[in-house]
């Protein structure tokens, strides 16, 4: 079929081989998400004051953080190490000799940023908007790229798109939601981050939509970190698709609709948020690491802990939660530290035992812990119909104890939801304690008030 002229109605394939008409920006309506729209009203960032604003300053912090802790793990290094071969640069970050390009850098950071599941996350868009868009806007700065407010603007752009995306985008059982949009987002930041204008960043968008990826959550239940390279996937390909946007290319504005009908069978529009305000402000930093779906579990399980005294009298224990966390985290047994980040039982043994649901949950200590293990076994899920009936978070824990008693406790909001945000204390306590084991706490407090404040002091300290 040739092409029609402007103006003219679009006959795009469809499943089943059928013919489906578009009109103009008729696509839009078919998504739910309008990519050019979402770019055009985040495009200069938040209000200055504003509490859209307040968030996007914290988020970067807490991002940077996330990712300086999650260099400290090995596995991450490695990746570093490894990929500096073939993305070589100037950027050197924490732990890792080479150096690497910023997209090398980006890339790695974003596997950094969620080795420890402590980033961000927004609950209407059942995923971390954030996590392909922060480690951008950090290699950028530390390349000295952009200035410290270009950066936020940055970073509140490309959360708004995918924070959109991601409402409209539902993945099926067996898909992993973090290689799936995070991509859109990560494509307008960086069109922004290269000084492109908004139609450059529309443009990166598009492209992105026509190749969204598909992935899977087999990694996860199968105990193995390859999951942690999804966002890393999702810098590179928005990487790719802002520099071809910048030289011009473009992709047709129903590309996302296509691949939201041909990959995840949705024809009908989604319910996504206008452009008119900015969705970051009701983004969750996250008090606890683990999935978000757990720290319900978690919150609970503290309470739990203080009116019981005694754990060791515990001999079984409920979970009535809401279905998409049971969907999402009901790994059992884990033995890997990425199956028990996915774990509700986990997250309560953890959180009982240690008093806390930190990194110091995943470690390989902990893993072998037979109380832990006893307690992790001891956990029955049930789901609570009424909180997944009415699309609310939360979740009850009830102990049975030796002496026949049963004592419940529930958690239905935790720090970081929308209502009960963390605030500038707790997100610069959680920093320090995440990345001073990685870089000393000197260069931790210094790193902090760089992102935070706009010190002079390196944003990606040497490791000690």
């Amino acid at each position: 079929m040739g092409p029609l002229p402007p103006g003219s109605a679009d006959l795009v394939p469809h499943r089943g081989g059928q013919l489906r008409q578009l009109h103009g920006r008729a696509a839009a309506a078919l998504s739910g998400f309008d990519p050019a729209a979402a770019v055009a009203f985040a495009w200069d960032g938040p209000p200055p004051g504003s509490g859209a604003a307040a968030r996007t300053r914290l988020m970067l912090a807490d991002s940077l953080g996330c990712m300086i802790a999650g260099l400290g793990h090995a596995r991450v290094r490695g990746f570093g190490a490894a990929l500096a071969s073939a993305m070589p640069g100037a950027i050197r970050l924490p732990g890792i000799a080479p150096g690497l390009s910023r997209a090398g850098a980006a890339a790695v950071l974003a596997s950094a940023m969620c080795w420890d599941e402590a980033n961000e996350g927004l609950a209407r868009a059942h995923g971390r908007p954030g996590l392909a868009v922060a480690p951008l806007v950090i290699a950028a700065l530390a390349k000295g790229a952009v200035t410290l407010a270009q950066a936020r603007a940055a970073l509140a752009l490309g959360y708004e798109v995918g924070a959109r995306a991601g409402e409209a985008w539902r993945i099926r059982p067996g898909m992993h939601v973090d290689g799936s949009w995070h991509a859109l987002g990560a494509a307008a930041a960086a069109a922004r981050l290269a000084g492109g204008d908004p139609d450059a960043a529309a443009r990166a968008v598009r492209l992105v939509a026509c190749q969204l990826p598909f992935a899977l959550y087999a990694p996860i239940a199968a105990g193995m970190d390859g999951r942690n390279t999804y966002p890393a996937h999702a810098v590179l390909l928005g990487t790719l698709a802002a520099a071809s946007a910048m030289a011009g290319m473009d992709a047709p504005e129903d590309g996302f609709a296509e691949a939201r009908a041909l990959a995840l069978g949705l024809d009908a529009p989604a319910r996504v948020a206008e452009c008119d305000r900015f969705l970051i402000e009701e983004a969750y930093l996250k008090p606890f690491a683990g999935v978000r779906h757990a720290h319900y579990a978690a919150a609970a399980a503290l309470a739990l802990r203080d009116a019981v005294g005694d754990i060791a009298q515990i001999r079984a224990l409920t979970l009535a939660t809401y279905g998409e966390a049971l969907r999402y985290a009901a790994n059992r047994a884990p033995a890997q530290a990425i199956s028990a980040q996915f774990s509700l039982s986990w997250a309560i043994a953890a959180a009982l035992v240690q008093g806390d649901l930190g990194p110091a949950a995943y470690t390989d200590s902990a893993l072998a812990d037979p109380l832990l293990r006893r307690l992790e076994a001891a956990v029955t899920l049930v789901e609570d119909v009424a909180l997944t009936q009415a699309g609310r978070r939360g979740a009850t824990l009830t102990a049975h104890l030796a002496d026949g008693r049963a004592i419940a406790a529930e958690a239905m909001r935790v720090p970081g939801d929308a209502e009960l945000p963390l605030e500038e204390e707790a997100v610069r306590a959680k920093f320090l304690r995440y990345a001073g084991p990685v870089v000393g706490d000197a260069a931790a407090r210094g790193a902090l008030a760089a992102a935070l404040d706009g010190a002079d002091a390196p944003l990606l300290p040497p490791a000690t």
